[in-house]
């Protein structure tokens, strides 16, 4: 059955819980067609290749794919002689994994569901789920992350089965203690070498500080052993790591919402302008007991190795926390963009795409000059990350519409990028020159 068929009979038969997902609050396609400037470059270390140029293309559609926002032309940005295509339409589609016999498994909170894909076609691999978000592979154990809860299942002929519970009891907007008021329960969840589940608990709000000292404490990114049991707090001061992967030489990295609405800190006051760039993004290696900063230290200037500096309204005098102490952020992005997805490629993809991250860049609700969505990509160089480039941009016109967001980016066996957007209800294929 085509994906838009089964997502049409999940939605008309399901109604989701409502999500807010990283700094975004829209919730339907724009219909302004996209602009035409790329993205530049901020640099790269010295011994990454350059990136190629970024051409304007149509996104091809196929037949039977064209509701909104593709009942009109979309064109993107690309690199040169690269191609993008409409692969499949579904409801909202947000995190995927590779499974080991070749489908794309997609995840759907909205729905509670994640959905096989193959050529474009999709089926219910799981269902009744609690806002299901983050998937990886570990051997034949697929791991996904619910609102509620990490669990793990035996992958065998194109099923899920034999469920374990990795850890539970997780927060979700459905906790006694938070009545509802949870603005980050989505979770998202990767595996090390060493077997070890790393899954991620976002603040409930923007400068909710009473979040640290919660059971289990909120704002980390939280380390379990393969076999489950009592998870702990492996770095703290994330306020929301939605981007969670493993680096190709074994080390967890995270891609972080930070926080909304800070006050300048040469002023004391909220001022607008300063707000529209500040405090920009992280992207960074986790390490245990390594500590980003949130609510006290925010991240300032860029891109790479940011120092942490004093959040002059929750730590107006530096007492909360020694924000010089704390090592520096490897790297960033623009102030508001709402990395959402994160993944590695490790080769499947022509230089100098070759290895590197992959970055689902949801774009900004709150900025003035909107930030817009895109596919962004670090090169990965000697166990270092160099700065963000753009690999797919051109969802947002010059008047801050768009047509897309783009949530995740995963590189295919086929040495094609798969792209899921919840805004334009879409999977793309990136498919490079033959």
């Amino acid at each position: 059955m085509p994906v838009w068929q089964v997502s049409h009979r999940i939605t008309c038969a399901l109604v989701g819980a409502a999500l807010v997902t990283g700094c975004s609050t829209d919730t339907a396609p724009g219909t302004a067609q996209s602009g035409t400037s790329a993205t530049t470059t901020t640099g790269e270390p010295p011994s990454a290749p350059r990136t190629a140029e970024l051409t304007e293309v149509t996104v091809d559609v196929p037949d039977g794919m064209r509701a909104t926002p593709f009942d009109e032309p979309r064109r993107a940005m690309v690199p040169a002689g690269w191609t993008l295509s409409v692969w499949a339409r579904t409801d909202k589609p947000r995190l995927m994994a590779w499974a080991p016999d070749g489908a794309l498994l997609v995840s759907i909170p909205r729905t509670g569901q994640v959905l096989s894909m193959r050529d474009g076609n999709a089926s219910v691999l799981l269902d009744g789920l609690t806002q299901p978000h983050g998937l990886t592979f570990a051997a034949n154990r697929l791991y996904i992350a619910e609102s509620n809860r990490i669990s793990s299942y035996a992958y065998r002929d194109g099923a899920a089965v034999e469920p374990r519970v990795i850890a539970d009891d997780l927060p979700d907007g459905r906790s006694p203690d938070l009545r509802g008021a949870y603005s980050h329960a989505l979770k998202s969840v990767a595996v090390g070498p060493d077997g070890a589940v790393y899954f991620s608990i976002g603040s409930t709000g923007n400068i909710s500080e009473q979040d640290r000292t919660a059971t289990p404490p909120r704002a980390t990114i939280m380390r379990v052993a393969p076999e489950g049991g009592p998870a702990q707090p492996f770095s703290t001061g994330v306020r929301n790591g939605t981007g969670l992967a493993v680096a190709p030489d074994g080390a967890v990295w995270t891609a972080v919402n930070n926080r909304d609405n800070v006050a300048d800190p040469s002023t004391g006051q909220v001022d607008p302008a300063y707000v529209d760039d500040n405090p920009p993004e992280s992207v960074a290696k986790l390490s245990p007991g390594r500590e980003l900063g949130w609510p006290y230290c925010n991240p300032d200037g860029g891109p790479a190795n940011l120092p942490l500096i004093r959040d002059v309204q929750t730590n107006p005098d530096g007492s909360r926390m020694d924000c010089a102490a704390l090592p520096p952020i490897e790297q960033s992005l623009g102030a508001h963009s709402a990395p959402l997805g994160l993944s590695f490629s490790t080769g499947q993809l022509p230089r100098p795409y070759d290895s590197g991250a992959l970055v689902g860049v949801h774009g900004s609700w709150n900025r003035q000059n909107p930030q817009p969505p895109e596919v962004s990509y670090f090169a990965w160089r000697d166990g270092e990350l160099g700065d963000q480039q753009t690999l797919v941009g051109g969802f947002q016109a010059d008047d801050g519409t768009r047509w897309g967001r783009p949530v995740a980016a995963v590189a295919g066996p086929d040495g094609s990028v798969y792209i899921t957007d919840d805004y334009a209800d879409a999977v793309y294929r990136l498919t490079p020159p033959t």
